[in-house]
C-alpha cells in the first residue's frame, strides 16, 4: 500500500525542522517567514492555543490564511473539542494537522472527520493527521489511534509556555513510540516538541526523531537567519539514515 502523499514529502525532507513562527515578530510575520524560506527550511510551525486547553490564547484561522509561503504549514492545536472547529483551519491551508489526545472524549472521531477533509493548498497534497501526547500522558493512548494518523508528535515540556527545558524521560518515550509505530506497520512519522535547541537538537535526530519542532531557539531576536541555518545543519550532521 503506498504511503500517504504527505507521509512522502515529510520522508523525503525528514529529518527536518518545523520552525515555530510564534516566537517571532508578530507584527512583522512575513519577514519571519521569509527567513525560514532562506535559510532553506521546509515546515512552518503554527502553534495554536486557546486558553482553555492550555492558560495561553494564540492565533486562529485568519493568521494561518495569511501568510502566504511555499513552505507547509504545520498546525498544532492545543485547543479544547477540536472536532467542530478543526474544518476552519484546513479551509485556512493547513498542510497537517496535530490534535491532543488529552483534548476530548472522543479524539478518534476527531482524526476520523479529519480523514474527509481536503487540503486547501493542493488536494494532492493530502492532509496529514497528527496525535500529540503531553508529557504526563501514556503512550498505551496511541495504540487505538495509530491507525488514523500520518504524525505521532510526543511533547517534550508541557503545553503552553516557551522557553522552557526539554524533559529528559522523553528519550525513552521516544524509543518506546517507535517500537509502537513498528509494530502497527503504518508509516507514521516521529516528531518532537518542546525545549528543543541548537546545543540538542542533535541528540533528539539521533535518538530518531523525523521532525523537530522548534520556535524560541530559531526566533530569539538576535541572530534568527543564522539560528535556524545552524540548527538545520545539526539536524543533517545527526541523521542516522533511513528508520524502520
Amino acid at each position: 500500500m503506498a504511503s500517504h502523499p504527505a507521509v512522502q514529502f515529510l520522508r523525503s525532507v525528514a529529518p527536518t525542522l518545523s520552525a515555530g513562527i510564534l516566537t517571532a515578530n508578530l507584527a512583522h510575520l512575513e519577514d519571519g517567514v521569509a527567513l525560514l524560506e532562506k535559510a532553506h527550511a521546509r515546515l512552518v510551525h503554527f502553534d495554536v492555543m486557546d486558553g482553555c486547553f492550555c492558560p495561553m490564547m494564540t492565533l486562529g484561522p485568519p493568521v494561518i490564511k495569511a501568510v502566504r509561503t511555499p513552505l507547509r504549514k504545520d498546525v498544532h492545536l492545543m485547543i479544547a473539542d477540536p472536532l467542530e472547529k478543526v474544518a476552519e483551519y484546513v479551509k485556512a491551508g493547513a498542510d497537517m494537522i496535530t490534535v491532543h489526545v488529552e483534548s476530548c472524549r472522543h479524539i478518534h472521531r476527531v482524526l476520523q472527520a479529519m480523514a474527509g477533509m481536503k487540503n486547501a493548498n493542493d488536494a494532492a497534497r493530502g492532509l496529514a493527521r497528527g496525535i500529540a501526547l503531553n508529557p504526563g500522558t501514556p503512550l498505551e493512548a496511541l495504540g487505538p489511534l495509530l491507525g488514523e494518523v500520518e504524525v505521532v508528535l510526543l511533547l517534550a515540556v508541557n503545553p503552553g509556555w516557551s522557553g522552557q527545558t526539554f524533559i529528559g524521560s522523553t528519550f525513552a518515550r521516544m524509543a518506546r513510540a517507535r517500537e509502537m509505530i513498528a509494530a502497527s506497520g503504518g508509516d507514521i512519522i516521529l516528531a518532537v516538541d518542546g525545549g528543543i535547541t541548537r546545543d540538542n537538537v542533535g541528540e533528539v535526530v539521533a535518538a530518531g526523531a523525523d521532525l523537530v519542532v522548534a520556535g524560541s531557539a530559531v526566533f530569539d531576536g538576535k541572530t534568527p537567519l543564522p539560528n535556524a541555518e545552524a540548527m538545520l545543519a545539526a539536524i543533517r550532521n545527526h541523521s542516522c539514515g533511513p528508520k524502520a
